[in-house]
């Protein structure tokens, strides 16, 4: 293929990480923002969802569409789970001191992937599609599935802006985000807020790990790199600013997509490397720290 059809092929790629990223990365931003603690299992609540959609789908004997729809209902529902007895057992103990929940959550990441280690085992499996269909271009035939994930990631992150600026929750989330002294005593229960913020960030991880896991396959260390990614976006995009990680998310998404193609996957890891250290040096906030949320 010429250069444009490799560039077109690398915009697709890109669009579909970017949205993907931006669905993970939002979880981790809205952890932060509203609970100011920083999530290191943030990446393994994505692992979570791909393999219990792994095994949700292969436990029934079902048409492919069915078992992923299943998977994708139910797989969320489980890492929110996960996330509010988590949030129960270590978060509030801690009183969601941020030093100490730094470490908490990093024990949390080994205790979920060795447990997935001891349950699910070591080998990779795959996901069918639900939906079996190119897109042929002159040049190509693109997968009709991956941008189905686009679409439904899109379709995700507007519902959560719509939850956040427009809902009685999303309020209480914002003036809890604030202000939560004030906010409790108005009498908001910002422990109540705290636990669902936590589960909430870790069900978008899930269904980000369950929207992928037909593109890629589900295996017990598959969360280290949306962590990473996660944490470049809300650093460059600035932490706390869910506007900021959105474009940050699309920024590095679409980058990582046409350097991928073009040049390879580990170039496209160390140039995001990089310009995490250029934002931290220059501008410590971030591109969009300090703006409206």
């Amino acid at each position: 293929m010429s250069f444009g059809p490799h560039l077109l092929l690398a915009l697709l790629e890109g669009s579909v990480s970017a949205f993907v990223l931006a669905l993970t990365a939002l979880g981790l931003a809205l952890v932060f923002g509203v609970m100011r603690i920083v999530n290191v299992a943030h990446g393994e609540f994505f692992m979570l969802g791909a393999v219990l959609a792994a095994a949700l789908a292969g436990l029934f004997d079902l048409p492919p569409a069915i078992g992923f729809a299943l998977a994708l209902l139910l797989s969320p529902i489980l890492v929110g789970a996960i996330a509010l007895v988590a949030d129960r057992l270590i978060l509030r103990r801690l009183a969601y001191e941020p030093e100490a929940t730094i470490v908490a959550t990093i024990g949390l990441l080994f205790i979920l992937q060795q447990s997935v280690l001891s349950l699910y085992g070591p080998d990779a499996r795959s996901v069918a599609a639900p939906i079996d269909f190119r897109i042929q271009f002159p040049w190509f035939g693109y997968s009709g599935y991956k941008l189905i994930v686009a679409a439904l990631a899109g379709v995700l992150l507007m519902a959560v802006w719509y939850g956040l600026k427009k809902t009685k929750l999303g309020l209480v989330m914002r003036a809890t985000q604030l202000d939560s002294e004030m906010a409790q005593a108005f009498g908001i229960p910002v422990q109540r807020v705290y636990a669902l913020v936590f589960a909430l960030g870790a069900m978008l991880a899930g269904v980000a790990g369950v929207l992928i896991v037909p593109i890629r396959q589900a295996h017990y260390l598959m969360g280290l790199d949306p962590l990473l990614l996660s944490f470049a976006v809300v650093i460059i995009g600035g932490l706390g600013s869910l506007r900021g990680a959105l474009m940050a998310a699309f920024i590095i998404g679409l980058s990582d997509g046409v350097i991928s193609v073009f040049f390879s996957p580990t170039l496209a890891k160390i140039l995001a490397t990089l310009a995490v250290a250029l934002v931290l040096v220059f501008k410590p906030a971030g591109l969009f720290g300090g703006r409206a949320q």
